[in-house]
């Protein structure tokens, strides 16, 4: 994003539709795409706290689910109704970016009472800082960890992965062997991708980390990955178990790995809030390492102030309270946070009462080892490009490496 984080275009005004929307005067419309009642108590309890400088001011959280997240902001942009402030996925970061419809919260955040914004990991601002100018703060770098069902894995008598991982014998064969047995012992199935999406929506979370793990990539300096022997024999493997030993939940049917139809999902310590009503006992893991060794996998999230919100300063002062010290530590318990000092004390292993602290101690090392997700100012250009050829993928008889190259044909001039 260097050099391009303030380039708008005309083109890009007029497609955006950049009008000051219409908002109350002290109140503040913040865009979420979290519904977990946990999440948004937490989140109002924040906003609360921020009445006692601003005693007048309100917060109001909208929800937009995250399959649609991205296109409904930008509709929100386009129509002159912006938000003030909201959340915002990697991959969208530098489209956004570069369109300029981000507020540079740099200034605000630096003169912001005891903020100490040094203490922000420099690695994880990368995709939100361009030299002295801040266009969002990371609230949540969260690696993928492996959700795993140990009713179902002692119902079939394996090592669950926890126990497979302390051993050094949590890699993608094991990973694939275990999926096949239980599916074989229990009739439950072995895997599904985070949220049982993965073949429409949810593409990268499904395909990034089998390809790290065996060392690839999808993308990287203009040129596609995915037609790499790495990335094309880490998608035969996950082809092999979807459709010969028949252990993910194929395209066109739901699985749900939180009311036990799944004996291994992966999300992150966010979906810890789903647990208490799971019925099961569980526990989480890394993800299971390749030729490439360990390769965590991160998904990041920022809070952004949009430039044309009606509130935007106000907006700005919101994002430096939620984000000091204090805030961060409250939201550790379900979002890892990029703050060093938080990071590394003993109170972010024990922040989420769900977790045992050995297991989140596993979090900690994925998120100093880990790569985020990858992102392109064309992202969703790019993925619109890939979806009927990943289509094509997902068929029994599927030549994975044709499928592969010919999502590299559709998405090369994009990138």
């Amino acid at each position: 994003m260097k050099h391009r984080m303030r380039t708008l275009t005309a083109s890009t005004v007029l497609a955006l539709g950049l009008v000051s929307g219409q908002a109350l005067a002290e109140e503040l419309r913040f865009t979420v795409w979290t519904g977990s009642e946990a999440h948004l108590k937490m989140l109002n309890e924040i906003a609360e706290s921020f009445k006692a400088t601003h005693p007048d001011v309100t917060v109001r959280f909208e929800t937009i689910p995250a399959a649609d997240y991205t296109q409904k902001l930008t509709f929100q942009l386009a129509g002159g109704n912006p938000p003030d402030l909201g959340w915002m996925m990697e991959d969208a970061a530098p489209t956004f970016a570069a369109a300029g419809v981000l507020m540079d919260l740099g200034s605000t955040l630096r003169s912001a009472e005891g903020y100490d914004f040094a203490d922000y990991s420099e690695p994880a601002l990368g995709l939100w800082v361009d030299g002295e100018a801040v266009y969002g703060v990371p609230f949540s770098t969260s690696p993928f960890m492996i959700y795993f069902n140990k009713t179902l894995f002692d119902e079939a008598g394996l090592e669950d992965p926890l126990q497979l991982a302390a051993a050094g014998k949590w890699n993608m064969d094991t990973f694939q062997d275990v999926a096949k047995t239980i599916k074989e012992k229990t009739g439950k199935w072995g895997f599904e991708f985070k949220d049982g999406q993965g073949y429409d929506s949810r593409i990268m979370h499904a395909l990034m980390p089998p390809i790290r793990a065996y060392g690839g990539d999808v993308w990287a300096n203009g040129e596609c990955g995915f037609d790499k022997p790495e990335a094309i024999a880490a998608v035969q493997q996950l082809h092999d178990m979807v459709f010969k030993d028949k252990s993910i939940v194929p395209p066109g049917e739901q699985g749900d790995y939180f009311s036990g139809s799944s004996a291994m999902t992966i999300n992150q310590i966010s979906r810890a809030s789903k647990m208490p009503e799971a019925g099961f006992d569980w526990g989480i893991a890394p993800l299971p390492s390749g030729p490439a060794g360990e390769s965590p996998v991160i998904g990041q999230a920022a809070i952004v102030v949009f430039e044309r919100g009606v509130q935007k300063e106000l907006a700005a002062e919101f994002v430096a309270h939620m984000t000091n010290k204090e805030n961060v530590a409250k939201m550790a318990q379900f979002f890892p946070p990029a703050r060093k000092s938080v990071l590394d004390s003993e109170a972010f292993t024990s922040a989420n009462s769900l977790i045992p602290a050995e297991q989140m101690a596993y979090v900690s090392d994925a998120i100093a080892k880990g790569k985020v997700l990858p992102s392109h100012e064309k992202s969703p250009q790019i993925l619109a490009a890939m979806a009927p050829k990943v289509d094509a993928l997902w068929k029994a008889d599927a030549n994975v490496e044709q499928a592969l190259a010919d999502v590299c044909a559709a998405i090369e001039p994009l990138l």
